[in-house]
């Protein structure tokens, strides 16, 4: 696989630190409110990526934190009279609600900053010790100064920050571009008790903890949105390079920005929507296909327009996938016939350009093409009639592909299973019975959760109603 490194500014070949084995660190949200759909882009993107990997045989440790102490928990806890932690403990389920509807596998470990204080003082006192950082009347700062390589993720030198910066003065700073590590405690906040008096962690040194309190000093893989380069991950790097003397990560992965309607994604200009809200519209999987739908790194415009097609593509690929379905229980033939015979080879060709497309950096707007691609041919390969084996055979190609892309897992395919079958079976006890008011009402029923049958010789069969 070949990933484009933000360090260094090219794709690379992927070599894992040991053999079979990747190390991932993904930013996690900071639990103030609902997440929006800016922030569902590097959860769904990276998920892809674990999945990947894993697919490709890696065992994968992915670490995904919650920042559950912040500026933003403080004040939300302030503004509702709560504490911080009601206020955390609220909006981690409301994110694991998203999250999980969306697709995205929870993470191996999750930590909290909150649960992490031996390891964010300890890294501190590190960085004190060694001159690296220094105590002020108002917490620790990182002595920015002290690490000659700071800007080389962000490629923005200390010199070139100095030329335009609009920085605060801060009398308590050596320099105006230090960084908090520790902040003094406040009045009416929350504190813990450190060397340095009682106050509470900064928010860059709380990720440098906890990634390398659970995968090391020096890990595979480090990503995040690429409004995170400058200064979250830059500081990160700063603080665990400097105190550890290794690299924090060897490959750095950022997503692109998301915009919505062609303009910037802002709470000022209306323009703001949580995943819930979207969701409630289109469905969780239709934006999960729809941010695959691009290239990670590319910018990707959030429109009605953008949305409903994907959900017509999400119904397509829905319908094709339950069609196999019932072939697979209910056709004829159990053999393939030979002029089937032939369709296997083509399916391993789909399946081998899908996965390039992923080891290309994962290309994922390409593997989404494949897949489609894959798609229409099963659909002319299996028009009219099919044996159960092509149709297994078609099953379990679009199965391997849409597991890859975290597809067709929602919990809305329920409802097409046991459910729906159940409805069925009911219709056709009350037409035997010549009960067809009632038989009528199933259908109808079905029809308004988007579900149309389809009377054939096989027996009834049932597909999603195209949007």
């Amino acid at each position: 696989m070949n990933i484009y490194n933000t360090l260094t500014r090219r794709k690379e070949a992927f070599v894992p630190l040991t053999p079979g084995r990747v190390l991932m660190y993904c930013c996690g949200p900071t639990v103030y409110n609902r997440i929006h759909v800016g922030n569902a882009r590097p959860l769904i993107v990276f998920d892809v990526l674990r999945r990947h990997l894993e697919k490709q045989g890696y065992r994968v440790t992915f670490v995904q934190n919650f920042t559950d102490i912040d500026d933003k928990v403080i004040g939300k806890a302030l503004a509702e009279g709560v504490s911080y932690e009601e206020v955390a403990a609220r909006y981690i389920e409301e994110y694991k609600t998203d999250a999980r509807g969306l697709g995205v596998r929870d993470p191996d470990i999750a930590p909290r900053a909150t649960d992490s204080m031996d390891a964010i003082l300890a890294l501190i006192g590190r960085l004190v010790e060694k001159g690296h950082a220094y105590r002020a009347p108002d917490g620790v700062y990182f002595r920015v100064g002290s690490f000659p390589k700071y800007g080389k993720l962000s490629r923005q030198s200390l010199d070139t920050l100095a030329v335009g910066a609009r920085v605060e003065v801060d009398e308590s700073k050596e320099s105006p571009f230090d960084f908090a590590l520790w902040k003094a405690a406040k009045p009416e906040e929350p504190s813990w008790p450190s060397p340095w008096g009682p106050g509470r962690p900064g928010w860059h040194i709380e990720c440098s903890a906890m990634s390398a309190a659970h995968l090391g000093e020096t890990i595979d893989i480090h990503c995040g949105g690429q409004d995170l380069i400058f200064p979250h991950h830059e500081n990160e790097i700063a603080q665990s390079e400097a105190a550890h003397g290794a690299p924090l990560a060897r490959y750095w992965m950022h997503n692109g920005f998301l915009s919505i309607d062609n303009k910037k994604m802002s709470k000022s200009q209306g323009n703001f929507f949580t995943v819930r809200d979207a969701a409630a519209v289109y469905g969780y999987e239709t934006i999960r296909l729809f941010m695959l739908s691009a290239h990670y790194r590319n910018p990707l415009n959030y429109s009605a327009e953008s949305l409903e097609q994907n959900r017509a593509a999400l119904t397509r690929l829905r319908t094709t996938n339950d069609r196999l379905v019932f072939l697979e229980g209910h056709a004829d033939a159990e053999t393939m016939a030979p002029e089937e015979a032939g369709f296997a080879a083509l399916l391993k060709e789909y399946a081998d350009r899908f996965t390039r497309a992923l080891d290309d950096d994962l290309n994922t707007a390409d593997a989404v093409g494949v897949l489609f691609e894959a798609v229409r041919e099963i659909n002319v390969r299996t028009a009219g009639s099919a044996s159960r084996a092509l149709a297994a055979l078609c099953a379990g190609a679009l199965r391997e592909m849409t597991g890859v892309l975290g597809l067709l897992e929602a919990e809305e395919e329920a409802l097409l299973d046991d459910g729906v079958e159940e409805m069925i079976r009911a219709r056709q006890s009350a037409r035997a019975a010549r009960n067809f008011a009632e038989a009528d009402r199933i259908r109808d029923e079905l029809r308004a959760r988007g579900i149309l049958l389809e009377d054939t010789p096989q027996g009834v069969r049932w597909k999603r109603e195209t949007v």
